[in-house]
């Protein structure tokens, strides 16, 4: 369970926050380009583990094999997704324009995409929109909001962050923006982020740190339960500071928790913007045999559709909760599981009156004409919603969060390609 630390400090800019880093980004109509430049970095990735995946993410892969970056280019309308030959010929010539009007080597720039799956790229106004874009570039708060906004699709708000810790009496800076409303699963799913810090890191120690970081936060977030074809978060790491994080595996304390806040920032700014969503909800499970069992039992509360539904509904329904434990493969015994709703943990604050148990030690206290449920169904009205879960097993512990299903989610994805 992620606790964010004194020493992070929130700062403006988003990606910009970051020295040595330019952005840019334009949005016509249904379709965007946003570029991101942080020249001589090093840098590492992580992908969607959907089968189908997007010409984008194979050139990625390929081009970050050697832990170097110094772009990102995205576009935004088109998944650029079981396109074929084409789909990847359209990437080379993306990445190709890109370097040309960068100068920078193809090999050194990575290419993300978002939108529409099977429909081939519309060339004809991407490759205008890419050299628009180039002559934006700058290092500014504007910079950053703009190339946030370029590559929102169904998202109703940009996505950006940034933090700063000292280290060593020098501050290291973390900047970051992100999209992502639906296609949202606890497995990096649809969601792109894109990561730039100031630190000396090692491709290497990159990749810990950017997988203990989204094992926090993309992968404990659930909007629909659908994994996308195209989901990718890249951290580069340029240096700027002087400062390094790492020494060999071992990653910085202060640098790593930055970094995982930034991430579970984002993260729950993309739930909180789930397609439809008019709640956000948190899943705390304590007492579990192993912190993999307590991710286990939260992100299946958090994907419930039925729990789901039962908040957009206000019910305080605690039986979704229970039935949603007992079938997500860890280790539970119905006769000692404890379930307390609030808006604020009741397990951290026993005597809130923002809190109330449902069941505790196996015993249900919610039931109809009870202090309890009526308590719960006030706290069911409000827009964030805690759900606290303790198995009494043992000390594991995870966080998941979600949203609501409303009619707004399917009506938004029933006319998504109309």
């Amino acid at each position: 369970m992620f606790k964010k630390q004194d020493y992070v400090n929130v700062i403006d800019g988003g990606i910009c926050a970051v020295d040595n880093v330019k952005a840019a980004g334009i949005k016509e109509g249904k379709y965007g380009v946003s570029i991101i430049v942080s020249p001589n970095s090093n840098a590492s990735a992580v992908f969607t583990s959907n089968k189908v995946v997007a010409a984008p993410i194979i050139h990625t892969k390929e081009v970050i094999q050697d832990g170097k970056l110094s772009a990102v280019i995205v576009n935004s309308g088109n998944a650029n997704c079981f396109t074929g030959e084409q789909g990847i010929k359209d990437c080379d010539e993306i990445v190709s324009n890109a370097s040309k009007l960068l100068n920078i080597p193809s090999s050194e720039i990575a290419s993300s995409s978002t939108g529409v799956i099977g429909r081939k790229m519309p060339m004809d106004i991407i490759e205008p929109l890419i050299e628009k874009v180039s002559k934006k570039l700058d290092n500014s708060l504007e910079a950053s909001l703009e190339a946030a906004k370029g590559i929102m699709t169904t998202d109703t708000v940009p996505k950006e962050f940034a933090v700063e810790v000292d280290i060593d009496g020098k501050p290291v800076k973390i900047g970051g923006i992100c999209k992502g409303t639906g296609m949202i699963a606890p497995n990096m799913g649809t969601m792109l982020c894109f990561i730039v810090t100031d630190a000396v890191i090692a491709p290497e120690s990159i990749k810990i740190a950017l997988k203990n970081a989204v094992d926090l936060s993309f992968n404990m977030i659930v909007v629909d339960g659908d994994e996308s074809t195209n989901d990718t978060a890249i951290l580069m790491a340029n240096g700027q500071s002087g400062v390094s994080v790492a020494n060999g595996g071992k990653i910085n304390e202060k640098f790593q928790n930055a970094l995982s806040y930034l991430c579970v920032n984002l993260a729950q700014k993309m739930v909180r913007d789930g397609e439809g969503a008019s709640k956000f909800l948190e899943v705390n499970v304590h007492g579990a045999t192993s912190p993999r069992d307590a991710k286990l039992a939260a992100k299946a509360v958090a994907s419930s559709m039925l729990f789901k539904a039962a908040i957009f509904g206000e019910d305080p329904n605690w039986g979704r909760i229970v039935s949603a434990v007992g079938y997500s493969g860890c280790e539970m015994n119905p006769d000692i599981i404890s379930i307390a709703i609030s808006n604020e943990s009741l397990f951290n604050n026993p005597k809130s009156d923002k809190s109330t148990y449902l069941v505790k030690n196996g015993e249900i206290l919610a039931f109809d004409g009870t202090k309890y449920l009526d308590l719960a169904e006030k706290l069911m009205a409000n827009d964030d919603i805690v759900v606290d879960i303790n198995l009494n097993l043992s000390d594991g512990e995870a966080t998941a969060w979600g949203c609501d299903l409303t009619y707004d989610y399917v009506k938004i994805n029933g006319e998504y390609t109309t």
